[in-house]
C-alpha cells in the first residue's frame, strides 16, 4: 500500500458540522478503495501570503492516508474536492509519501494558538486558581492615588509666585533725594549770603 498526505486549505468561516462532513466523506471514499485513514488534524487558522477567493484568511487541515489504487483513486479523488468541496475547500494538495518517511512534522503557530499573557500591573504572580485578576481594593486605591497625585500644571499654580518689583517707591525716593547739582547750587548761595553778611558788618 502506499501512503499519501493531503493539505486542505477551507474558507475561514468553516463550521464544525463543516469540518465533521469533510472528514467523514473523505473517509467513507477511501474506505471504498480499500484504504484506510492514518491521521487527520486541524492545523487551524492561518493569514495567506495572498488572497484566496477574496479571502486573506484561512484553515488548514493535513489528512494522511494509505491506499491501494493509486491513479483511479487520485482521479476521482480530485472530481470529489471539485465538485462536493468546491464551497468550503478552496486548495488541496496530494504529496506521495516515502514509506520509511516519519509522521512527525512541526505544525506553524496558527491564530488560533493561545499566546502567553503578560500579567498586567493589577495582576499578582502569586495568585490562586480562581481568584479574580484585578482587586476592587487594590483598584480603587490606584485611582485614588492618581487623583491625589497633582499634575503638572497644578504644582506649577502651587508654587509661589514672584515678587513684583515696586518701581513706585524707587521713583519717589529719588525724587525727594537732591541731585549733585542741586547740593553744589545750595552751598554757592549759603556761602554768597556768608559773604554779604561779612559786608554789611
Amino acid at each position: 500500500m502506499n501512503r499519501y498526505e493531503i493539505l486542505i486549505l477551507t474558507i475561514p468561516e468553516i463550521t464544525k458540522d463543516e469540518e465533521s462532513s469533510l472528514e467523514n466523506q473523505i473517509e467513507k471514499f477511501i474506505n471504498a478503495h480499500k484504504g484506510s485513514i492514518v491521521t487527520f488534524d486541524r492545523w487551524g487558522k492561518y493569514r495567506l501570503s495572498y488572497p484566496v477567493r477574496n479571502n486573506d484568511y484561512g484553515v488548514y487541515f493535513l489528512m494522511r492516508f494509505d491506499v491501494e489504487n493509486d491513479k483511479e483513486f487520485l482521479k476521482e479523488l480530485q472530481t470529489m474536492f471539485y465538485v462536493k468541496f468546491n464551497d468550503i475547500v478552496m486548495r488541496h494538495v496530494v504529496t506521495r509519501l516515502k514509506k520509511d518517511q516519519s509522521l512527525e512534522y512541526k505544525k506553524p503557530p496558527s491564530l488560533e494558538d493561545v499566546p502567553k499573557k503578560r500579567i498586567s500591573m493589577f495582576e499578582k504572580s502569586e495568585m490562586k486558581p480562581g481568584s479574580p485578576a484585578i482587586k476592587k481594593d487594590s483598584l480603587e486605591k490606584e485611582i485614588e492615588q492618581i487623583k491625589l497625585s497633582p499634575s503638572k500644571e497644578s504644582r506649577e499654580e502651587v508654587q509661589e509666585p514672584k515678587k513684583s518689583v515696586d518701581v513706585s517707591q524707587d521713583v519717589v525716593s529719588q525724587e525727594e533725594k537732591p541731585s549733585s547739582d542741586q547740593v553744589d547750587g545750595l552751598a554757592q548761595n549759603e556761602q554768597e549770603e556768608n559773604k554779604n553778611q561779612k559786608l554789611e558788618v
